[in-house]
């Protein structure tokens, strides 16, 4: 009998949006929707950085990133936000106020 038990090796942590960070996420999110700038959304987790991408049509590329970094927690902040062409909207240490950079923005439909 040979001894060939395999042991898991334990995953490595995955950075993620806690319940209570995807709340505000989510009323921005909405807001978007309602006012007609947004239509679908992405969840994104890996070892570094967790995202939640805002798209205004389904096959285009993200026309917002939030992003969580912890490894810039004591630097810049953990939370950004990013515009469509990678810029940084806004970071800081808090997720709140990092998202008010959608409040000072004025988003109208134009036809």
């Amino acid at each position: 009998m040979t001894d060939s038990f395999h042991r898991k090796s334990a995953p490595e942590p995955v950075v993620a949006f806690q319940k209570a960070e995807l709340q505000p996420i989510l009323d921005v999110y909405g807001r978007l929707v309602i006012a007609g700038e947004a239509r679908d959304y992405a969840i994104g987790m890996d070892t570094d950085v967790a995202t939640f991408a805002i798209f205004r049509r389904h096959a285009e590329s993200p026309t917002w990133r939030i992003e969580k970094e912890p490894a810039l927690a004591n630097r810049q902040g953990q939370y950004a936000v990013y515009g469509s062409a990678g810029q940084v909207l806004r970071r800081g240490r808090e997720l709140k106020q990092v998202l008010r950079v959608f409040d000072t923005r004025r988003f109208s439909i134009v036809r």
